[in-house]
């Protein structure tokens, strides 16, 4: 086995000779290193690995997993193998790795959340961007407000596709506060950080339904069951701006991420008092100790305090977001997308956006650099993913490109990629039971003949 077969991709490899048994421990040292960054030593005397910070020793594990082979991957039935000798010395290219999973539109049970983490820690992501409400549901339990999950938490039905025609299939599910205190603590022990997103004052419909006083009267009254850009807006008064303080103030019980999500995007006919309203919670934030984030749209907002800028429009957003003094997240829907269709083929699972090929998100190399430049982000949006397994198609393996791009930086060559992912890692993607879409194209099962899509 080679060193080059790993993936992402380290920054310095220097082979040698012999080989060393699957080590049943590891010598552990720390290390002046970068961030994250981690030296794995193999030899025929033993295994070594130096490391910046726990987080480095994930990823030198990591990667010895992955020197071990496909079967490495399994849960049980592992055949010990032997390892190739040398030296791999890495770290990340960005801090900020970053996969958004949108459990608001289709509800991810906890243990799908858990297996979900456990992929992004296998290709060193560190980022876990958990989208926990929206106008289709709310999924995060907040005890003053049990209406929240009891309400907001179902819906009556489901939009097929983007046609307009409805399932008629009950759908919901929520987190208690324990679930996602388990996996807060279990994304950590994976050096994955979870950072949570409650929308606001648009994408709200879930938050009208259950307390309909937290809106005008003239918004809709229930979770909504189709797709798209709703009108509903919180009403930007006192009492809505203290119900949602109090919001935010249990999730900061239970995330203790440094940064904190409040949406602020696709907000048809808002005014000054709604922008207002959205300044007066990031300010919140940091009056807790917290860095708010945003979508790009809330650059409209006049003296908000510095946050993170989540640039999804176009990545002129985030140039823009730097030059204003915020810390940017590179996650234009024109690269990193990965609900959007991944050929022009018409057997293509409910196509919608633009065509991003393995390859287009390979290619993706953000428009903004320096300071300001945290890092980049991968979108997983699930409208029309209503299974795991339609969740698996969509993300893999362009998420493993992603990766790629995220930690290692460059030169890229796409036909130096290929022979890697296919006869290295996609075997260890059929070891972890993830169902990618094949490199020619999706199994006839992952299909969805007659269902519209929205291609652009």
């Amino acid at each position: 086995m080679a060193f080059d077969t790993l993936l992402p991709r380290p920054v310095s490899v220097t082979p040698a000779p012999g080989t060393y048994p699957w080590p049943s421990t590891v010598d552990v040292r720390p290390a002046s290193l970068p961030p994250e960054g981690y030296r794995l030593s193999i030899s025929p005397s033993g295994v070594v690995l130096e490391v910046a910070d726990p987080a480095g020793e994930v990823y030198g594990r990591e990667t010895l997993r992955q020197l071990a082979g496909p079967a490495a991957f399994r849960v049980a039935g592992f055949a010990p193998s032997s390892l190739p000798c040398g030296v791999v010395e890495d770290h990340p290219r960005f801090g900020w790795r970053g996969c958004l999973l949108d459990v608001a539109r289709h509800f991810r049970t906890k243990a799908e959340v858990l297996r979900f983490v456990d992929l992004l820690a296998a290709h060193k992501l560190n980022v876990l961007n958990l989208h926990l409400t929206d106008d289709q549901g709310w999924r995060f339990e907040v005890p003053a407000f049990p209406r929240l999950t009891s309400v907001g938490g179902w819906r009556p039905s489901s939009m097929v596709g983007s046609g307009g025609e409805q399932d008629g299939r009950p759908h919901g599910g929520f987190y208690t506060g324990d679930d996602l205190r388990e996996i807060v603590a279990y994304a950590a022990s994976r050096a994955v950080t979870v950072v949570p997103e409650i929308d606001i004052p648009g994408h709200a419909r879930a938050a009208l339904a259950a307390y309909p006083a937290l809106g005008t009267s003239a918004s809709a009254s229930e979770v909504w069951t189709s797709w798209g850009i709703s009108t509903s807006l919180l009403s930007p008064v006192a009492s809505t701006l203290d119900f949602f303080r109090q919001v935010f103030n249990h999730l900061l019980e239970i995330f203790p991420s440094p940064v904190i999500a409040l949406g602020g995007d696709e907000t048809p006919g808002a005014t000054d008092e709604h922008r207002a309203f959205v300044r007066q919670l990031a300010e919140h934030l940091v009056a807790r100790g917290r860095t708010p984030m945003g979508w790009d749209e809330v650059l409209d907002i006049d003296g908000l305090p510095p946050m993170v800028i989540g640039a999804w429009r176009n990545e002129d957003a985030g140039v823009r977001a730097a030059s204003h003094g915020h810390d940017v997240v590179m996650c234009p829907e024109q690269h990193v997308y990965l609900d959007h269709r991944q050929s022009a083929d018409p057997a293509e699972p409910i196509p919608v956006g633009w065509v991003h090929t393995l390859e287009d998100v390979y290619a993706y190399a953000p428009a903004l650099s320096g300071e300001r430049l945290r890092g980049v982000q991968a979108q997983v949006w699930s409208e029309h993913l209503d299974s795991v397994r339609r969740v698996d198609y969509m993300a893999f393996p362009r998420l493993s490109a992603f990766a790629e791009v995220a930690w290692s930086p460059g030169p890229r060559d796409y036909a130096e990629f290929l022979p890697r992912l296919r006869d290295h890692h996609l075997p260890r993607l059929d070891a972890l039971g993830v169902e990618y879409r094949p490199l020619a194209g999706p199994h006839p099962w992952q299909t969805r003949p007659g269902v519209p899509g929205r291609p652009r």
